[in-house]
């Protein structure tokens, strides 16, 4: 997410000026701030964030890091993106639906991801919620988005929740899906591209 704290995908910063615009990089283009906080960011902000993203695999997984950066930086999992995958069969929701304690276990033991056994047992739930629905995650998250509000042109006019994701929030949570609460469910938003939170100055936001 990129409101003044990446949620997945998300922009990180509650530490940089909310009231910041879009700023210069090394190579002269204007980009959001927080892509320019830390190395790791630039590749995320200028290749990765706000591009949209189709597919229920892709989708889980990022509905998955998301969870698991709650109340975390970005960062953090962004760097351990290549532990998780691995971790999680490259989060292909059917082999993960069928994990049971031994491969809790094995979570809990990996040093490689966050060792957090409600956010693993509930990316496990997820992925059986996810193999019940009618039409595919795919379908469900991109049933939320709509025509571009005016751009934001500062951190401080991106929000952290809308009442698109209070709403897809509500009905992950109606299939049975567990860390997805209106926060979470909106950083998914942003980083998947059902929504463009790119400012208006950044060279990312056409």
């Amino acid at each position: 997410m990129v409101s003044n704290q990446p949620a997945s995908g998300g922009a990180p910063s509650a530490a940089l000026d909310a009231d910041k615009g879009a700023v210069p990089g090394p190579d002269g283009k204007l980009r959001c701030p927080w892509g320019l906080s830390a190395p790791e960011y630039v590749a995320y902000h200028d290749e990765e964030w706000g591009r949209p993203v189709r597919g229920d695999t892709a989708l889980f997984e990022r509905l998955s890091l998301e969870g698991f950066q709650s109340g975390l930086s970005w960062l953090t999992i962004l760097r351990k993106r290549e532990n998780f995958r691995a971790a999680f069969a490259g989060f292909d929701a059917s082999a993960v639906a069928a994990f049971g304690d031994q491969d809790v276990a094995r979570l809990m033991a990996d040093a490689g991801i966050v060792r957090n056994r409600a956010k693993i047992n509930a990316v496990i739930a997820n992925a059986r919620a996810m193999l019940d629905l009618p039409d595919g995650l795919t379908s469900l998250v991109w049933k939320y988005s709509a025509e571009d509000a005016p751009a934001p042109r500062t951190l401080a006019e991106v929000p952290s929740q809308t009442p698109a994701s209070k709403a897809l929030s509500a009905e992950l949570r109606r299939h049975g899906f567990r860390f997805t609460g209106p926060v979470t469910a909106y950083a998914t938003m942003q980083a998947c591209g059902v929504v463009n939170d790119h400012l208006a100055a950044c060279f990312c936001r056409g």
